[in-house]
């Protein structure tokens, strides 16, 4: 196994991009955001979308920046890193296994009237999930180059872009077969994240 640093560095665009759309992409957030919105008007969705697309991008490059600060200042090995969001993301991503065979799920609560408190309602945890913030974390603090930064955070801004869209035309996109490919595909993302979480601890593990 390949330390951190070979790992991070040796992620194509593309792997950087999945790794992204699987810890802070809209697959996760479609379902949730079309049944907390539910009830709002048109014009008030798209408010909440706007808002929290500018929240979350904002958030997500200012939390990766900031985090690969405090990594150096307190003297974290990226490893631990590694580690702690392996076990977060292991926790959700087996919960949401495991959720179909629950006997009965309660509903989402809805978002506040407001639409700031709304947005922001929406962005945490619905889209900056904390094991996403730490493999932006990882990335950046194992970046080589100016370029290689600009183009890990740049891909992070087209994922916030993603999401938008799909906060954006949710309603038009839940219709029909698409809801049953959206849930097969969501249980296989499920298990992805699982194996994805087991795996980002063995590295951090071995790294160590």
């Amino acid at each position: 196994m390949q330390d951190v640093s070979a790992v991070s560095t040796a992620l194509a665009p593309s792997e950087i991009l999945t790794l992204f759309i699987v810890t802070l992409g809209p697959i996760k957030i479609l379902t949730p955001y079309a049944q907390r919105t539910k009830d709002f008007s048109a014009e008030m969705q798209r408010t909440i979308s706007t808002r929290a697309f500018i929240f979350a991008t904002l958030a997500a490059v200012a939390g990766g920046l900031f985090g690969k600060a405090t990594l150096v200042r307190w003297h974290i090995p990226v490893p631990v890193l590694l580690i702690t969001a392996g076990l977060i993301l292991f926790a959700v991503a087996l919960r949401q296994v495991l959720h179909q065979y629950d006997a009965a799920s309660s509903p989402a609560d809805p978002l506040p009237a407001s639409p700031l408190a709304a947005a922001t309602g929406v962005v945490f945890p619905l889209v900056i999930t904390p094991y996403g913030i730490a493999a932006v974390i990882v990335l950046l603090a194992e970046s080589g180059s100016t370029v290689r930064t600009e183009t890990i955070l740049g891909l992070l801004v087209a994922v916030m872009c993603l999401n938008f869209l799909v906060m954006l035309y949710g309603r038009r996109i839940l219709v029909g077969p698409v809801v049953l490919v959206l849930q097969v595909l969501g249980a296989v993302l499920a298990v992805l994240q699982v194996a994805l979480a087991i795996n980002f601890m063995i590295i951090g593990w071995r790294a160590m």
